[in-house]
């Protein structure tokens, strides 16, 4: 595959003995509700390549990062567990100190020696890195760098380099404004997912197959319009809410069940759009021909049911496709050049609603396709039904793949590329 490239320095570029970097990944990881700790490690574990190469080149290595947020509050955790974790996997120890940009983390960088590390404080302590004040305040990156962790770290460092694409949506300090003031490069990781997604959208192997799922239509929808215009996809299978509401829009009463669940969570308002895209795009799509829905068994026992689109009861709620819905994507998969998935296509977390998902993504995993997986839950649930290593490319972006895809502006792709641009002519 040719890979696309950004146009930014990579780390190789850089003579990195003695220097230290400002290092900015994506750590933020799902966390158990109870225990308060990490329970899935894959961001993690996609920083560790660009770390050792700092290291292993000779950088003193500052990490920042951000844990939860405030729409996320439970999850905004110290980076303590994060720093234990990077160790472990890389080989380096990782230090932690519990302070952000203040005067004990300032110390602490000026004390690095050539290949150590540290985590400083999680980015979401500071007000300026949180989703509120990037909605109500709206910053440019020059005005950012007068924010307190800018001027604060920045003159500490000789670079800056930046590995967080599943944030690349963000206009945060810690995401635009280092580049502002200082060499800027990317790490693997943002190179990669980079390449990966825009492989997808601008040269897919043919036939390309979007496979599109899950509750949060938003993203899909986000993304339809945009890959049908511009032909990156030749087919999109809808599963999940995605489909439902795509059948809807074609005429076909699912009940008042489902029209509740879709009006309580402001769904129904997608339903225009499906039927605008089924009327251009009709030939494009594969929807589910069979769906699942909960009956009571002659035994009292609560057990799975299937029926065909046409035939469906209309008091239930329908948790997931059925069996030849599965079949139809199977050989739509089979036959594909490239996939890429978002969503998965049931309740997967409960074992009678996870058919759908488990066979759909072991017919994924097992595809010659080029494949591209992205979102927590399609990654949550490619963990816990597939081999990971059969996939072409896991993408650890939720909302920055999504919104790559549909073709809008990503800030940190704009930093960074207006830097190397800088760079190049240093």
């Amino acid at each position: 595959m040719q890979k696309a490239k950004l146009k930014i320095k990579p780390i190789s570029d850089f003579d990195l003995a003695g220097k230290t970097v400002i290092f900015r990944p994506d750590l933020n990881s799902p966390i158990d509700p109870q225990t308060k700790k990490i329970v899935n490690t894959n961001r993690l574990e996609k920083t560790v390549p660009t770390l050792k190469a700092l290291l292993d080149g000779g950088a003193k290595v500052a990490i920042i990062a951000h844990q939860g947020d405030t729409l996320d509050y439970q999850n905004l955790i110290p980076l303590e567990e994060h720093a234990a974790i990077l160790s472990r996997l890389s080989g380096k120890k990782v230090a932690y100190i519990d302070d952000v940009c203040g005067p004990a983390a300032v110390a602490a960088v000026k004390a690095l020696k050539t290949g150590e590390a540290i985590i400083l404080g999680n980015l979401r302590y500071l007000t300026e890195e949180v989703s509120s004040f990037e909605k109500e305040v709206k910053l440019t990156p020059q005005e950012m760098t007068k924010t307190w962790l800018v001027r604060t770290l920045a003159p500490l460092a000789d670079l800056y380099v930046n590995d967080a694409f599943a944030a690349a949506h963000r206009n945060a300090p810690s995401m635009v404004a280092f580049q502002e003031v200082l060499p800027t490069a990317a790490g693997f990781q943002l190179m990669d997912e980079y390449s990966a997604l825009k492989q997808v959208m601008d040269n897919p192997k043919r036939p390309c197959v979007y496979v599109l799922g899950g509750a949060k239509i938003s993203d899909a929808f986000d993304m339809m319009r945009k890959v049908l215009t511009d032909g990156s996809a030749d087919k999109i299978l809808t599963a999940g809410v995605t489909g439902l509401v795509m059948h809807i829009a074609r005429g076909i009463d699912l009940g008042a069940a489902v029209d509740k669940f879709l009006k309580d969570r402001a769904l129904d308002v997608f339903i225009p759009e499906a039927k605008s895209l089924l009327e251009e795009f009709g030939d494009k799509y594969v929807l589910p021909v069979d769906l699942a829905y909960e009956v009571v068994g002659p035994d009292g026992q609560k057990v799975r049911a299937e029926a065909d689109i046409d035939h469906l009861p209309k008091d239930v709620l329908f948790p997931d496709v059925g069996h030849k819905t599965i079949e139809e994507f199977r050989k739509v998969i089979a036959g594909a050049g490239s996939v890429f998935v978002n969503g998965p296509a049931g309740v997967y977390e409960t074992p009678m609603w996870a058919d759908g998902t488990r066979e759909i993504w072991n017919a994924i995993a097992d595809s010659p396709a080029y494949t591209v997986i992205g979102g927590g839950d399609t990654i949550s649930a490619a963990a816990r039904f597939t081999d990971m290593s059969k996939y072409g490319y896991v993408c650890t972006g939720g909302g920055a793949m999504v919104r790559f895809l549909a073709g809008k502006r990503l800030p940190l792709i704009e930093a960074m590329e207006k830097a190397g641009a800088r760079d190049a002519k240093a």
